[in-house]
């Protein structure tokens, strides 16, 4: 019966959209954890307001230019807030081309991927940039950058007519997040203390490792709904086959990622870096996003522990090019999306190579320049960085007037 189904697949659709959304506790926690405390209170307001902001500036205007546009083109229409809600009888209809969700629920599902893309972004700048600086660059983000590209893809443009392929997002989302981080970054430099002469590389140790660890088990849970509500829906027997396998492999690669990470830090570092690990385990769950359903579970798992293993690579290249990344979330993100969409292929007959290459250079392109635009416009008008005494006394006080720890605090550099 449609109504049936209708009411199923919208009520998953929306369980998987919950599920999206608790990956915000995951990044959150994640970060908290790997910067140091003098700085943890700005991390989690820069956390929870930047969700706000994307579920508003989605709403206004970013879901629209995603969805609402012409199939097959380059510029999105301009457009405010989300359409009307599907009818009862065009659900009744049946048919190929009747709804199987609704459409609210699909804005749902949709706004928590763009807060997670702006998400990548606040642990990438963390502990020296003004707050006020990166919320008004999340209003850009999730408004115009984000959506533009999405409706290149998931919208039905250019990319998506050209056969780019990307089942929950490894380029759309992840690498989108890190190429915005990227650029902000770059603009921004790094933390005091963090390099010096003669290519010396310095650690700044993060506060919490139970928060962090915990964070990314949050984060792990989380990618259920992520790469499972992607399947978009469950009412029948080769969706429910699918949403399985998917689930089946998300976890698989995730596992793999650690492996992977782990087996590379002991024969690289001759330690079992947690940070690494940590982060190999979202490397893992970012590659497997791009087609977390053609691949086996092994397959899944090789792919995934890849991908964990080359989040340390990007990691300490990254370090060597003094590019400063508080929580390696632009190699776990970005260097492992690209994995991820270049290796749907091997599995996907449906994919080929030249479309993954073609898209992966035109979102990394332009949210990167996007990005870099607003990020030197923002440090023009307002700056985008606090000074040297407010970034070694923390921005907590500097920016939210508390400390997240101040039983604890007994001195600048802490």
């Amino acid at each position: 019966m449609p109504e049936l189904n209708y009411a199923l697949d919208t009520f998953y659709f929306l369980i998987c959209g919950v599920l999206v959304m608790w990956m915000a506790a995951g990044f959150a926690m994640l970060e908290a954890g790997l910067v140091r405390s003098k700085n943890t209170a700005e991390i989690l307001t820069k956390n929870i307001v930047l969700f706000a902001i994307a579920c508003t500036m989605y709403l206004l205007i970013g879901y629209t230019l995603m969805y609402a546009s012409s199939a097959g083109g380059f510029l999105p229409s301009l457009g405010f807030l989300i359409g009307e809600e599907n009818s009862v009888d065009a659900v009744l209809a049946g048919g190929d081309d009747a709804p199987y969700y609704s459409a609210r629920a699909d804005f749902f599902f949709q706004v928590v991927f763009v807060a997670t893309a702006m998400s990548i972004v606040s642990g990438a700048v963390a502990e020296r940039m003004k707050l006020w600086a990166f919320l008004a660059f999340a209003v850009v983000m999730t408004a115009l950058i984000y959506p533009v590209s999405g409706f290149w893809t998931w919208g039905g443009g250019w990319l998506s007519e050209l056969g780019y392929s990307d089942y929950a997002g490894s380029g759309i989302v992840h690498l989108a997040g890190a190429s915005a981080a990227l650029a902000g970054v770059l603009v921004l430099g790094p933390r005091r203390g963090k390099y010096g002469r003669n290519g010396a590389i310095y650690a700044i140790p993060g506060a919490n490792m139970p928060l962090a660890t915990l964070g990314t088990f949050i984060l792990w849970m989380g990618w259920f709904g992520f790469n499972g509500g992607s399947e978009l829906k469950v009412s029948d027997i080769g969706s429910a086959n699918n949403v399985a396998q998917v689930l089946l492999n998300t976890n698989a690669a995730a596992a793999g990622g650690v492996i992977g990470a782990l087996i590379l830090a002991k024969l690289w570092f001759r330690k079992a870096d947690l940070t690494m690990i940590l982060n190999g385990a979202i490397g893992g769950l970012v590659a497997i996003t791009a087609d977390p359903l053609s691949p086996t579970g092994l397959g899944a798992t090789l792919i995934g522990a890849i991908g964990g293993a080359i989040v340390l690579v990007g990691i300490v290249t990254l370090d060597k090019l003094r590019i400063d990344d508080p929580v390696g979330a632009i190699s776990a993100h970005g260097i492992a999306g690209i994995w991820g969409v270049m290796v749907v292929p091997f599995t996907n007959s449906d994919a080929s190579f030249g479309p993954q290459l073609i898209g992966t250079v035109a979102i990394f392109s332009w949210v990167f320049i996007a990005s870099l635009i607003v990020w030197l416009i923002l440090k023009a008008i307002i700056g985008i960085r606090v000074s040297e005494e407010e970034e070694y006394e923390g921005v907590d006080l500097v920016e939210c007037g508390l400390e997240a720890y101040p039983e604890f605090m007994v001195g600048g550099n802490r």
